[in-house]
């Protein structure tokens, strides 16, 4: 017991630096942010306009990478072909690409100069823009969890629930995704998260136009140049958006666990 309590110690000493080091900023920005200069700021049009894109293209650019990447994650989970490697690999390639990379990639190809003009498609600087930004660049974020999750189902339960009549489309829905949720859950999660937090792509390929493009991130940049404070209060109220928003994820994540 002594030695336990010895190894536990030792261990909570060592986490203390690495968890002073994601405290300390976070104290200094909300040390920043009084109930005055938040009241001023919180409700000024540029900060309700950036939150308010933010939002929704998250929650749009979230739902199709849950809707687009599930089959892909599925096929990588299950399913043993010829160049499987190769579609691994660029599913990972976005979330080591430098953003501004992945930007200037998305202006290349979707842009004047790209597949634009032969669709009659023009994204830069409509919300749209936003939007291909974000699930470039978070949808990885998904498949990856998705995966893990598909894979540490056994394939006895979804042999079983086949033998006994049901479709593969029933025992993907009632037998895989139940026993998959907390990965689908955490990859949910952390793509939404990525995808708020997303600043050099969009702002290569959609622009910074306030009202139609300017995200939470990229307005934070656009007022620490001019408005410290509103700045600071824009940056508090993401972190406060995200912790709420990571808080509720562990929260259904430990509902799905306590299922039977």
């Amino acid at each position: 017991m002594q030695v336990r309590r010895l190894t536990l110690i030792v261990v909570l000493f060592l986490c203390l630096p690495l968890l002073a080091y994601v405290l300390l900023p976070l104290g200094g920005l909300f040390g920043r942010v009084s109930l005055r200069q938040f009241g001023s700021y919180v409700c000024c049009p540029q900060v309700v306009s950036a939150l308010h894109i933010s939002l929704y293209t998250t929650i749009i650019s979230t739902s199709l990478a849950v809707l687009l990447g599930t089959p892909l994650a599925y096929l990588l989970a299950h399913c043993r072909f010829r160049g499987r490697e190769v579609v691994d690999t660029l599913v990972d390639l976005p979330m080591v690409l430098p953003p501004s990379a992945a930007g200037l990639a998305l202006l290349l190809a979707f842009g004047k100069q790209g597949l634009g003009p032969y669709f009659h498609f023009s994204p830069l600087g409509a919300p749209a823009a936003v939007v291909m930004a974000q699930l470039f660049v978070a949808s990885p974020f998904f498949i990856k969890q998705a995966r893990a999750g598909f894979e540490a189902v056994s394939g006895n339960l979804k042999l079983a629930s086949m033998t006994l009549g049901a479709s593969a489309w029933r025992t993907f829905f009632r037998i895989t995704v139940p026993l998959s949720s907390r990965s689908l859950i955490a990859g949910t999660t952390m793509t939404w998260a990525r995808a708020l937090g997303e600043f050099g792509a969009t702002l290569m390929f959609a622009g910074a136009l306030q009202g139609r493009t300017e995200t939470m991130p990229i307005a934070i940049y656009t007022a620490s140049t001019t408005n410290l404070p509103a700045a600071i209060v824009l940056a508090a109220t993401l972190v406060a958006v995200s912790f709420i928003v990571l808080v509720s994820a562990k929260l259904l994540l430990g509902r799905a666990a306590a299922l039977p």
